[in-house]
């Protein structure tokens, strides 16, 4: 029969599993995905570190389950988006990959959306985040650099290049550089801002082979040499073939790292601060923020709760006594994607009291992270014109029941939560059967892939309550972001207050 390697490159961990046709993980390993160096709006990792990663986990499947291992018929990667790797000539990295934190852009982002409003369509969406953004800053601030590149690729596809040879990505993970490249008015946003075609790498469908794994890679790569690596897509992506949410009427939520969440029609619609990319003749309008589950660990140490278990410590903060009036919290504590697209964004607990305490604080983080997400959620169905059938949730925050039910009541939708506990590397699974020919399409390998293990209705009564608090959570939103702004501005001058200065 056989087994598939399916990898998921994550913003936290990097997971690798052997998986079988029925969508059962027959072995895992995981590993802790690279610090990024950061400072100054700067956010970078050395594509190397990736590599390194991937010779971790796939030793450990080899140590753990050799046979097994040694039945492998194709590999399939997802991974992290929004992060650039550029190539040189001879298919080497020229410098450290600028991740998704990376907002060093922005001030050229917004030079570039003023200048070229009108003439574009994806000049509305060009930002901090955006590549075409960081690509125009390096051929400023690193004109050397920027005269070698040879390819843009993302994570995944600079491991399928090492793993085969080739330089190659999808539509899907590089869907805002396409749209940068797209003539309108006779040019391409590229080629007005000075960014060679060239740079965009040839384009395969997720499901296509990018080659074989070469002779010569190490152990115990060397073993699977021969076999076939297909192009798959982003992990955001991955994750939804991975809870069998490819599928129109139905919304996701990926919450980790980060949150990601969209809703997927059959019809292209678009409306202001989220993302439409053409998934494989399904359209997603929504896309991803900057501040998910990985927001629990950060309120646990400002608590003074953190420990190896963040579910847990959670849960017993939250199993105490909550106060009458609750807290609003703004979770934007590394800026903002998707909706707002600020990277000058701040979070805030509003209506504290001395009343208080940790319960409160961690409702307050878990039902703004919920807010947010109805944000995403009603703007995406106010824009199609219908209300998604239920939302399919994955990542580490969906192993919490609460959390479900909290997104449930304050989305007033379903929450079916999948059975399987990594979504991204069942979708890479599917990727890779679909590709070998088990399936006929990604839709098929989905219904044969993929269970659901629960399902959480909203509440009525809750849900009332959320509504109201909904409103006080855009309203705070608006008006404390123009001191949000101010105030990230004034943390450059740290020093003029006597405190001590982080990092020296």
């Amino acid at each position: 029969m056989g087994v598939v390697l399916a990898c998921d490159l994550g913003g936290t961990s990097f997971r690798a599993g052997l998986v079988d046709p029925s969508g059962k993980l027959l072995a895992q390993a995981v590993t802790t995905s690279p610090l990024a160096v950061a400072g100054g709006g700067r956010s970078e990792i050395e594509p190397e570190a990736w590599w390194s990663c991937l010779l971790e986990v796939v030793g450990q499947l080899a140590f753990r389950e050799p046979a097994l291992f040694g039945s492998v018929t194709a590999i399939a990667i997802c991974g992290v988006t929004r992060t650039q790797v550029l190539l040189g000539p001879t298919g080497l990295p020229l410098r450290p990959a600028m991740t998704w934190n990376d907002v060093r852009a922005g001030d050229m982002a917004a030079d570039l959306a003023h200048r070229h409003a009108g003439q574009h369509r994806e000049a509305g969406q060009l930002n901090a985040f955006h590549p075409l953004a960081r690509l125009a800053w390096l051929g400023v601030h690193e004109p050397d650099v920027f005269a070698q590149i040879a390819h843009v690729l993302d994570p995944k596809d600079y491991l399928n290049a090492r793993l085969t040879g080739r330089a190659a990505s999808d539509a899907i993970s590089l869907a805002r550089l396409l749209a940068a490249a797209s003539p309108e008015g006779g040019a391409g946003l590229l080629a007005a801002t000075g960014v060679p075609a060239h740079l965009v790498p040839p384009i395969l469908d997720p499901c296509d082979q990018v080659g074989i794994v070469l002779d010569g890679l190490p152990e115990p790569l060397s073993r699977v040499r021969g076999v076939p690596v297909f192009c798959c897509s982003n992990d955001s992506w991955a994750a939804v073939v991975g809870l069998g949410a490819l599928q129109a009427g139905f919304a996701y939520n990926i919450s980790g790292t980060t949150e990601v969440l969209g809703v997927m029609g059959d019809k292209s619609a678009s409306t202001e601060g989220l993302l439409t990319v053409d998934w494989g003749g399904l359209m997603q309008l929504g896309g991803p923020s900057l501040n998910g589950a990985d927001t629990v660990p950060w309120l646990l140490s400002l608590l003074g709760q953190a420990s190896s278990d963040p579910a847990t410590s959670l849960s017993a903060v939250m199993a105490t006594e909550r106060q009458a009036q609750p807290l609003l919290f703004l979770p934007y504590l590394q800026g903002e994607r998707v909706p707002y697209w600020d990277p000058a964004l701040r979070g805030a607990f509003i209506g504290l009291g001395r009343q208080h305490g940790a319960a409160d604080l961690a409702w307050a983080v878990l039902e703004g992270i919920g807010f947010l997400n109805r944000e995403v959620l009603q703007r995406a169905e106010m824009a199609l014109g219908w209300a998604a059938r239920c939302i399919r949730f994955g990542g580490g925050a969906a192993l919490n029941p609460l959390w479900c039910q909290i997104k449930a009541d304050i989305c007033r939708r379903p929450v079916e939560v999948g059975a399987a506990r990594e979504p991204g590397v069942i979708g890479a699974a599917a990727v890779a059967w679909t590709g070998l020919g088990r399936f006929a399409s990604l839709t098929e390998a989905q219904e044969r892939m993929v269970r659901i293990a629960s399902r959480f209705e909203p509440d009525p009564a809750r849900a009332l309550v959320y509504d109201r608090l909904f409103d006080l959570f855009g309203r705070s939103g608006a008006a404390l972001a123009p001191v949000s702004r101010q105030l990230a501005a004034l943390s450059f001058d740290a020093r003029a207050t006597g405190g001590p200065v982080a990092g020296n």
